[in-house]
């Protein structure tokens, strides 16, 4: 499959982002990055054996590039939350345990109680709310679609996937694969969409090698209690982009 460069470019300068911008707290140890985490739902469950439900890429977490679980006292509370309950259950699924909050608070103490050193995410609706926002205005799953990209027994390259995220939102990717032992193919699993801290596009960082831990040394697969399976993929194996069984 060929994606023609000239029509992902015209798109690309007709799109415009409206990120709002929110001040936050500068300090010597305040993250720099902000790293949107969508998994493919039957890659995830291929590796953690779990039912993929769902048809779409859904949200991982939102994960400051500083920091891992910086406030161990503030407590995670679903109440706080409710209005935004049917979105997350929709676009942040618990896919081990669709009917539990559980990966929820795991999220938010990981990585919600470091974000939370920006004013903009300094509360537990702010920080849900955002992932939430952001997720939605990127729509990855609607972006790779429209370029062809979809779920099937073809193949693609890296650089077919990475080419249209590039060319459609202007921002490098971090893209993350399955890589099973003796194949001749890596599995899509994840890709990371990376912002500043005024929420506009940043890019990822994406070279590295097999096994690489996600920046910040947040590992890219996190099942509760589970090891990862995913690391950068390789641009000399074609890509695997399991669809719905």
């Amino acid at each position: 499959m060929r994606l023609e460069r000239p029509a992902l470019l015209c798109l690309a300068a007709a799109w415009s982002w409206s990120w709002s911008w929110s001040p936050v707290i500068s300090s010597a140890h305040m993250w720099t990055k902000l790293i949107l985490t969508h998994h493919w739902p039957v890659t995830f469950c291929s590796v953690e054996h779990c039912r993929a439900n769902f048809s779409y890429w859904t949200l991982h977490g939102l994960w400051p590039d500083k920091g891992i679980d910086c406030n161990s006292s503030w407590h995670f509370n679903t109440s706080l939350i409710e209005d935004l309950l049917p979105d997350m259950e929709r676009s942040w699924p618990d896919l081990l345990q669709p009917t539990s909050a559980r990966f929820w608070k795991y999220e938010w103490f990981k990585h919600g109680t470091c974000a939370a050193q920006a004013s903009s995410l300094n509360t537990q609706h702010k920080y849900f709310s955002k992932a939430l926002e952001l997720y939605h205005k990127v729509d990855l799953d609607g972006t790779l679609k429209k370029f062809g990209i979809r779920p099937s027994e073809e193949q693609y390259s890296l650089s077919q996937i990475e080419g249209v995220i590039e060319n459609f939102y202007g921002t490098t990717p971090k893209i993350q694969c399955v890589h099973p032992k003796n194949a001749d193919r890596q599995v899509l699993g994840q890709i990371e969409i990376c912002f500043s801290p005024d929420f506009t596009l940043l890019d990822c960082e994406r070279r590295g090698t097999r096994g690489e831990p996600s920046e910040g040394g947040v590992k890219p697969l996190l099942s509760v209690g589970g090891a990862s399976e995913f690391s950068v993929c390789d641009h000399d194996l074609p890509v695997y982009y399991p669809p719905v069984s």
